[in-house]
């Protein structure tokens, strides 16, 4: 792909984010949807999805290998690693968050709340006070093709806090038609959350909500709308150091400053579902798009996680 078709640049400062001459390389092909890209430092490699092949792959950036890592998966979407370096997984088949200890032990972390089976838990970060938070729209449930399809129990979709001391869960949003990415600000005062609704209900604004983190971590306050996709719907995204936030497209990667302001787009051919920061400087995107995964080196890094 072409620079003058690889990146949009709205705003002048959305330049001095990305490398001119890096190219947009596609690691790996032939998957069915991939999701859930997590960079892990100490493996030097990115775990991802391809949830309707029951798969978790690892990509090796030394020797450009792509291996399974587990199957069946459960039909895993959305990971992320905790401070003690364990992969924390959201499985649609199970419809349940999970974390996979060191010797390679499945501990279930929620998979009800007030007596009912979750939706299908979707993305998931954890939170310096070792809390993890996790979506729970009902993709997972609507048909066999990413999960089991079966009539919800939960009366909304929302958003969950496990709490890292005790492990109580807690509903901390509930208003969602579809809440699907979510990540915090590099100082956590700020809670983002994607609301995908308009996949199935084009009425549904095309947004990224805000929420202030207060109470300690224990409680959320609406900020409203903070930005809006205008091709596709807002998936999966980061943040990086500087408090920008890189979202998912159906044309690629949108990128928007501290305000909600969109000040580029990085052009993907696939539709894009999710993307993390990696590399030993947190300055390579990998991208999630449909049935491939890419990589882009940039100048931003990733805000420090866990």
């Amino acid at each position: 792909m072409a620079e003058q078709d690889l990146y949009e640049i709205i705003d002048p400062r959305f330049a001095h984010k990305i490398v001119g001459s890096a190219r947009l390389e596609e690691v790996h092909s032939g998957c069915r949807w991939t999701e859930g890209p997590v960079w892990f430092s100490d493996h030097d490699c990115l775990y991802f999805s391809d949830i309707p092949n029951q798969q978790v792959l690892r990509y090796l950036p030394r020797d450009n290998s792509v291996s399974v890592f587990l199957e069946p998966s459960g039909f895993a979407n959305g990971h992320t690693r905790d401070g003690q370096g364990r992969l924390i997984s959201c499985e649609h088949g199970e419809r349940r968050v999970t974390r996979m200890e060191i010797d390679g032990s499945i501990t279930v972390l929620a998979d009800s709340f007030e007596g009912r089976k979750l939706n299908s838990p979707n993305d998931v970060v954890v939170k310096s006070d070792r809390s993890i938070w996790f979506t729970d729209p009902t993709y997972g449930i609507l048909s066999d093709y990413e999960g089991y399809m079966t009539p919800p129990e939960q009366p909304v979709r929302g958003v969950y806090r496990i709490d890292g001391d005790t492990g109580a869960i807690s509903l901390m949003v509930g208003d969602f038609v579809q809440p699907n990415g979510l990540a915090f600000s590099p100082d956590e005062s700020r809670l983002y959350v994607a609301d995908s609704g308009a996949s199935h209900n084009p009425d549904v604004p095309r947004h990224i909500r805000a929420f202030s983190v207060e109470n300690d971590g224990q409680s959320v306050r609406d900020e409203g709308p903070f930005a809006v996709i205008d091709a596709g719907v807002p998936d999966g995204f980061r943040v990086d150091s500087e408090g920008w936030l890189w979202c998912s497209a159906a044309d690629g990667v949108h990128i928007f400053d501290e305000t909600g302001k969109l000040c580029g787009k990085i052009r993907v051919p696939q539709c894009v579902s999710n993307l993390t920061f990696g590399g030993p400087r947190r300055n390579r995107l990998f991208i999630t798009a449909t049935t491939s995964v890419y990589a882009l080196y940039v100048t931003a890094r990733g805000a420090q996680t866990p």
